[in-house]
């Protein structure tokens, strides 16, 4: 299912249904010829752990075609090339999604990339802004939102769903090309680059099993607790993986928590835990979960997991991350950039709670932005006050 609404294609030729592999190699080597190639995907992900590539969008600046990935024969492999080709910037919109379905699909990641998301949060167009909010105010566009959960594994697709896929790539032009010269007259582009490194980078789209546990936020530093969170949460990875499943649709992450406290040991146990049946406790992944609990609680000592750094000690003082996200408001406000890329509420709490936090706000561009501000304001050597309407800073003694 497509994750945001799309604009209607108003002007723009009816897009190019390609089917074969012998017309998308043709596609491919035209397209290889242009400096900029706006690429997007549609795809189903609801019942299944790995996402199923339905369509791919391709625009350069005149042609615009649609990739039926479920095409009978058809091979991708000129579609992965292209995706390869230095020479051809890849622009995508809220690309994370689709950047993860063709490293899957390609073992690589597209190189060079742009995302318009991420350059219109630098470029100061908001926290996260949407596709359509960009169409509306940069491309002039109108919004359809008539397809917005369409399902487009099923064949043939409507002419109506063309257009709506193909509106997806079109506008994106011209959302790219207006960003990209705005972000060149205030010298951002840099900025940017940053932000695509992380987004270039295979390990950001990859979760080891053994790392999973993490992104339940345990806020517990008992150390058996997690790692018997640890290895179930493992398990729960590589049988929804095996399954081909939604991890959620597998067993809940409140489940997981309920059965690291527990640590049950039968099907009894394991079924009294809520969201567990007794035919799931008795089946092959209630032993598989069993077999993962016992492992937990038989780790050595010295092999359990450490409370991640940022949820040990004491909690930071609500004042100062009051004071912190009043400076993050100011200096979001002075630079026109969104204060969400600047810093998050997890990076506010951290740095509260000390000044060697490992957090995005103390690196690069952001702290010459903000980071440098937030370690004056915690040492004293800067006070915030107000001048009108606007926070002032003030630096202290």
């Amino acid at each position: 299912m497509t994750r945001r609404p799309a604009a209607a294609a108003a002007a723009d030729p009816a897009p190019a249904l390609i089917t074969e592999t012998e017309a998308l190699a043709a596609l491919c080597a035209r397209l290889a010829t242009e400096r900029f190639v706006t690429v997007d995907t549609e795809f189903m992900r609801e019942r299944t752990y790995w996402p199923e590539l339905c369509l791919v969008q391709l625009a350069g600046q005149e042609e615009v075609a649609l990739v039926d990935a479920l095409a009978p024969g058809i091979d991708l492999a000129p579609l992965g090339e292209l995706l390869a080709n230095p020479a051809v910037m890849k622009v995508f919109h809220a690309a994370r999604q689709d950047v993860e379905i063709f490293l899957l699909k390609f073992d690589a990641v597209p190189t060079p990339l742009f995302d318009t998301q991420v350059a219109a949060m630098v470029a100061g167009y908001g926290d996260q802004v949407s596709y359509d909010g960009l169409c509306r105010s940069l491309a002039g566009a109108a919004i359809d939102k008539a397809h917005r959960f369409s399902d487009w594994s099923a064949r043939p697709l409507s002419p109506a769903q063309q257009a709506y896929a193909a509106a997806d790539v079109t506008h994106l032009r011209k959302i790219y090309s207006v960003l990209d010269a705005k972000l060149r007259r205030e010298g951002r582009l840099a900025w940017v680059g940053e932000e695509m490194a992380a987004l270039a980078d295979p390990a950001t789209y990859r979760t080891e099993p053994e790392a999973a546990w993490e992104r339940l936020r345990p806020r517990t530093g008992n150390r058996r607790f997690l790692g018997v969170l640890q290895a179930v949460a493992a398990w729960r990875e590589r049988e929804a993986q095996r399954i081909n499943i939604p991890r959620q649709r597998l067993v809940k992450d409140e489940t997981l928590l309920e059965i690291a406290a527990t640590m049950p040991d039968s099907v009894a146990d394991l079924a009294r835990a809520r969201g567990i049946s007794e035919g799931f406790a008795k089946g092959r992944s209630g032993s598989g979960l069993l077999a993962a609990v016992k492992a937990g609680r038989e780790l050595p000592d010295e092999a359990l997991p450490e409370a991640p750094k940022d949820r040990a000690g004491p909690p930071s003082s609500p004042a100062l991350v009051a004071l912190l996200k009043v400076l993050l408001a100011a200096k979001s406000e002075e630079h026109q950039v969104a204060p969400r890329l600047l810093a998050s509420s997890e990076d506010l709490d951290r740095l509260a709670g000390g000044d060697g936090a490992e957090v995005p706000a103390l690196q690069g561009w952001r702290r010459e932005v903000f980071g440098e501000a937030a370690l004056a304001l915690k040492s004293g050597r800067l006070a915030l006050g107000v001048d009108g309407r606007k926070v002032k800073l003030i630096p202290a003694g």
